[in-house]
């Protein structure tokens, strides 16, 4: 059961302006405390109530139910805001948009505009338990409904999500439904050991007898999803680029202010300070440089996307595919450029800021464990199918 599951006074109908603003404050105080909650590594209650409070979790809902009305390249340039604060709660963010949104895209109507109208009205967070790699779920019959048993290994936002989108076996085939987590016969279990992404609270979650109704099912048909349902994949890999870049940013400012306070001229430099210091200036221009260079490769995948969900259920799957491929060179350009300039500030402060209680490693130790989330080689693959052989990405999970 969610530990967030409160009513919050949530900020309604907030401007784009105040949502940024919001976002790049709470950035900021995450900042300040990242190396203390990345040593804890608990489950981040704290940090989403703040986020429920500051109506950055219904940044893309509609005005007319108390969302922010933002799109798709907005909410993710948000994402990338809190990411330089703390990675993980950028993650979360990004996932909560994609999960939150998703039941608008493969619901019906009347299910979709209930399940949004409840979220926005009670800031809601929405996790997930579908990893394809880990099926672990099987509902049965009882009674007039059905009951959920089984485990996941990895479900990020175990222990905050208030609504989950989840799949089980059912009569053989795998289908798919959201439920609440405040429902009898749930448990978020405290495993997550990883050394990244450690407030992603990403460990295991149980089902026991767990109750659901017939209302929570995505439609369910022999047929294969609309195409409009399936954007859920190219925009989660588009999280990912947000939330690595933004965790590089954030790195790169770290960086930055440790050498503009604390970093000394190397002997032979033949200056006064780390900050007039060539080799310093050359590797900070080029860093700026590639990150500025990968943010404006996301910013146009994530228009891209948003161009082609404007579109509605007259999207076509051929449309989809060019999306997810702007979307993925994205996803491979992010994932070089972030794990490259994490393990590389370090060229910047020098052998004294890799003392334990900066944590400065914090940064790639976050970007190296999620990049392995799917490798980043077959992305590439998938955008080489596309330009060589005309291939658009098949429909999956992961792609």
């Amino acid at each position: 059961m969610s530990h967030s599951n409160v009513l919050f006074a949530t900020n309604r109908n907030s401007s784009r302006a105040d949502l940024f603003s919001r976002a790049e404050d709470i950035s900021a105080d995450l900042s300040k405390r990242a190396a203390a909650l990345d040593r804890d590594g608990r489950p981040p209650l704290a940090e989403i109530v703040k986020l429920k409070n500051s109506g950055l979790l219904n940044a893309l809902h509609a005005p007319e139910i108390g969302g922010g009305g933002l799109d798709w390249v907005d909410g993710l340039r948000l994402v990338r805001i809190l990411a330089r604060g703390e990675s993980s709660i950028g993650q979360l963010l990004g996932y909560h948009f994609v999960n939150s949104q998703y039941v608008y895209w493969a619901f019906d109507e009347a299910r979709a505009r209930v399940l949004g109208t409840e979220t926005a009205a009670k800031s809601l967070y929405w996790g997930a338990a579908v990893n394809p790699r880990d099926p672990g779920l099987v509902l049965t019959r009882r009674g007039s409904g059905y009951v959920l048993n089984g485990r996941k290994s990895f479900s990020t936002a175990a222990h905050v999500s208030d609504y989950i989108n989840a799949n089980a076996s059912l009569d053989g085939k795998i289908v798919g439904f959201a439920v609440p987590t405040s429902r009898p016969g749930y448990t978020a279990n405290d495993d997550w050991d990883n050394f990244g992404q450690r407030l992603s609270d990403s460990g295991s979650v149980e089902f026991h007898d767990f109750p659901v109704y017939a209302e929570d099912f995505v439609d369910a048909t022999d047929q294969p999803p609309p195409v409009l349902a399936t954007f859920n994949t190219p925009l989660i890999q588009l999280v990912f680029v947000n939330f690595y870049l933004g965790t590089a940013e954030g790195a790169l400012r770290a960086a930055i202010d440790y050498v503009r306070t604390t970093t000394r001229p190397w002997v032979t430099s033949g200056v006064e300070r780390a900050t007039d210091d060539p080799y310093i200036l050359e590797r900070i221009g080029e860093f700026t440089a590639a990150l500025k260079a990968s943010a404006a490769l996301a910013d146009g995948a994530a228009a891209a996307v948003q161009a082609n969900l404007d579109k509605g259920h007259q999207v076509t799957a051929r449309e989809r595919g060019e999306a997810a491929a702007e979307a993925y060179a994205a996803k491979i350009h992010a994932t070089h450029v972030s794990l490259d300039l994490t393990s590389r500030i370090f060229e910047l402060t020098g052998a004294r800021s890799t003392a334990e209680r900066h944590r400065f490693d914090r940064f790639w130790r976050n970007v190296r464990t999620h990049t392995l989330h799917d490798p980043v080689f077959y992305k590439a693959k998938e955008v080489g199918e596309f330009v060589l052989n005309d291939k658009i990405p098949q429909v999956s999970l992961y792609s």
